[in-house]
């Protein structure tokens, strides 16, 4: 797969995820609040697929998703809170205000 080529996004609603279609990257998040909140918790991609964009893809599809069914972010995944947020500021706008790292 060329680094350009956006891969395709699966959502898997029964698991909370959003994966590549092999299944080898992932996001994954909980619903809080009665649904209106998505807690992005975990993204992972495979050392071999490293470094093509993958984990900023997911993002994409997740808050792409969150936006469009009215639900607000929050990025307790460490790479969405400190590497995709700060390069897409664009998407602050949908982060959840309040008590966003009152798991730590």
């Amino acid at each position: 797969m060329m680094a350009s080529e956006a891969p395709k996004i699966v959502w898997s609603e029964r698991v909370g995820r959003f994966e590549t279609e092999d299944k080898g990257a992932y996001l994954e998040y909980e619903l809080r609040d009665g649904g209106r909140v998505m807690d992005i918790l975990h993204t992972y991609v495979p050392s071999t697929k490293r470094g093509l964009g993958l984990a900023s893809h997911l993002c994409i599809a997740a808050f792409s998703h969150a936006q469009s069914h009215s639900l607000s972010v929050i990025p307790s995944c460490s790479y969405v809170s400190d590497t995709f947020l700060p390069r897409n500021p664009s998407w602050n706008s949908i982060v959840h205000k309040q008590d966003v790292k009152s798991h730590i």
